[in-house]
């Protein structure tokens, strides 16, 4: 009897599902990156998609929807069609941290279906070369004693650049002058070009610079050193093992998007981050792929509350110092 009722409730459960996702996808699908092109956001959209859209059959195209940081696009994804053609890359900032940033957010990050994690990596924190400084200790020191002539670029507020230095000034118990961007590239240009001072960035849009010598390295967030800068220590081998936090994308949809469309797309999601060439772009530009026992939608659904939690006590923590 039981197992009639599991192939009743299975037969019922298709007859309940749409034709249209029954054939899904049958038109172009769009990815929205909230970021500007050519930060991290994009190029972890850009990755995926022409992998997946070989295995879906149908282009997907990546949108990039800035502004406000990430909150414009990622609204823009929330208040979508949940028909599976309009997609976002989610992230630390977007979907874990904004909605303890923002006092009047228009979504929140349970607006949200999630169909796989993409990737992780470490923040770096680097300063222009003429500061006065070479270890984490120094800089720490340095800043106490000029914190009002001191500036720090990030890619805008509420960006991952943004949080994970809102939380080293809090460790620090320093207050800088903050000089927010519209996005990575223009926060990272006027870093390089000594016009502001420090900030925390990922490894993939830093490396080269500091393997030039035009930044100072003084430490990644994460419990290993990176292979693309092993010479420059962790936060805990610089002394400040708090400042330990992993910047995270992941493929996200709007509310209600129906399951079997979730799990094609997360199918296809896993086939591309199997790709070798998707694997190796991405390690040489530091991020670590999330392994296959990682990559299921149950999996990433609790990764991002707990991450939830976590900025949650950070910014609890940052209140409770002012």
């Amino acid at each position: 009897m039981k197992k009639l009722s599991g192939i009743l409730a299975g037969a019922l459960l298709v007859l309940a599902t749409p034709v249209w996702a029954q054939n899904y996808p049958s038109r172009v699908i769009t990815l929205i990156s909230p970021f500007p092109a050519g930060g991290p956001s994009d190029t972890a959209a850009r990755l995926i998609v022409g992998p997946m859209s070989k295995v879906l059959g149908q282009q997907i195209v990546v949108e990039n929807q800035t502004g406000a940081g990430g909150v414009i696009g990622t609204n823009h994804a929330a208040k979508a069609a949940p028909d599976g053609y309009t997609l976002m890359v989610s992230g630390s900032g977007t979907h874990a941290a904004a909605e303890h940033l923002h006092k009047e957010l228009p979504y929140r990050s349970s607006d949200f279906e999630q169909i796989g994690l993409i990737n992780t990596s470490p923040m770096i924190l680097v300063a222009r070369k003429g500061v006065p400084a070479d270890t984490l200790k120094d800089f720490v020191a340095y800043l106490k004693a000029n914190e009002k002539k001191v500036t720090e670029a990030d890619a805008g507020v509420g960006s991952i650049s943004n949080l994970a230095c809102s939380v080293f000034h809090m460790l620090a118990d320093v207050k800088p002058t903050v000089a927010s961007y519209r996005g990575t590239p223009q926060a990272t240009m006027d870093l390089v070009a000594g016009n502001v001072d420090f900030g925390c960035n990922q490894i993939v849009n830093i490396a080269q610079h500091v393997k030039s010598g035009t930044l100072k390295a003084y430490a990644v967030t994460s419990d290993k050193r990176s292979p693309m800068l092993p010479d420059v220590p962790t936060t805990a081998e610089a002394g400040m093992p708090d400042f330990n936090l992993l910047v995270w994308f992941g493929l996200s949809a709007p509310k209600n998007t129906p399951r079997p469309i979730l799990d094609k797309l997360n199918k296809a999601l896993s086939v591309a981050l199997n790709d070798p060439d998707v694997v190796k772009r991405f390690a040489d530009l530091g991020y670590d792929v999330v392994p296959p026992e990682k990559r299921s939608a149950e999996y990433f659904d609790k990764f991002y509350k707990d991450e939830v939690a976590l900025w949650s006590k950070v910014f609890a923590g940052a209140a409770a110092k002012k």
